[in-house]
């Protein structure tokens, strides 16, 4: 009985000195993960107290790393849709501000002829002279709001393209004989070139004409002083590459990744002269990336090129565009 006794005693401490050992031996193991852990605890810490910088080291390949993966991951996406709030809601305020300084100026003109002509007398040749400008301010005031009208429209996700076949070749000669009095009074010649008589594509006409509409008008403002614009065309590999090209002043290397932004306009043409809204550009971009196309500009003395590339054939089916029949 005694020998039974001392051998379970003999069992027991064997039992727990195993139990340590293993224990301590674990915990030797599982200290670098232990403390791993305790980084990862620490960096969501930082995230949720508004760190967003905070970034973890990836170490090995398993569970924990794979956890801080995901956190960076996650921590990034935060910071990037954050820097994307910030910048909608600078682009927002810019926006209302250059829509409240667009619309004051030819208000403000004509708000001030009204009360001459209203709270004193005038010969009546005055009065006319008068009446003639506030008219020309109301037509700015006009084509400014339909340009932010047309804006708001091409840059909205729930237009619907009408899609039908349009010879794009045809539309852009017809576009340039309606702008032949504007050529004929600025002294402007102009020429359409292009390697094809006849090119269909899928679009949407109304749009694609307010696109050409668009750049043949900001040829006209801007590159009168060249005295030409010409129009080249070619079609290849079931795609269509339009140039509107104006040889008036260079545009700065450093502003033309800026041109096709809202409200954009160059130094040069922030004057009464032309008349922009700073909107044409930027509704050119937005028809021309609603139809898949890319658009481009280049600017040096051998003229200032805007270039336009669309696809041949559209998928009708997809949300945005409507099949007409």
């Amino acid at each position: 009985m005694r020998g039974s006794g001392s051998d379970l005693v003999v069992i027991l401490i064997l039992v727990v000195f195993g139990i340590g050992v293993f224990t301590l031996s674990f915990w030797l193991l599982q200290r670098k993960s232990f403390v791993y852990i305790d980084d990862i605890l620490h960096a969501i810490k930082k995230i949720s107290s508004g760190d967003l910088n905070t970034n973890i080291d990836v170490r090995g390949d398993n569970e924990f790393s794979e956890i801080a993966a995901n956190i960076n991951k996650m921590s990034e996406e935060i910071r990037v849709l954050m820097e994307s709030e910030r910048h909608n809601e600078k682009s927002k305020n810019e926006m209302i501000t250059n829509i409240a300084h667009d619309l004051r100026t030819p208000l403000t003109s004509i708000l001030g002829y009204l009360d001459l002509i209203n709270k004193r007398e005038l010969t009546e040749d005055t009065k006319k002279e008068y009446l003639k400008i506030v008219y020309e301010k109301s037509k700015k005031l006009q084509d400014l709001i339909e340009s932010l009208f047309s804006f708001t429209k091409t840059n909205s996700s729930k237009l619907v393209l009408k899609i039908d076949k349009i010879d794009i070749i045809k539309l852009l000669c017809q576009l340039m004989e309606e702008f032949y009095p504007n050529f004929e009074d600025k002294g402007i010649t102009c020429s359409v070139n292009t390697n094809i008589d006849s090119y269909v594509i899928d679009g949407d006409g109304t749009l694609l004409a307010r696109l050409f509409d668009n750049l043949i008008n900001n040829a006209v403002k801007y590159g009168a002083d060249g005295k030409r614009i010409d129009v080249k065309i070619i079609a290849e590999n079931n795609i269509v590459k339009i140039a509107v090209i104006n040889y008036g002043k260079v545009i700065p290397q450093d502003e033309l990744p800026l041109i096709f932004d809202k409200f954009y306009r160059v130094d040069q043409a922030r004057n009464s002269g032309t008349g922009g809204t700073g909107l044409g550009l930027a509704i050119a971009k937005n028809i021309t990336e609603l139809h898949h196309g890319v658009i481009e500009v280049t600017s040096d003395l051998g003229g200032t090129v805007f270039s336009v590339t669309l696809p041949k054939e559209l998928d009708v089916e997809r949300e945005n565009f409507k099949k007409l029949e």
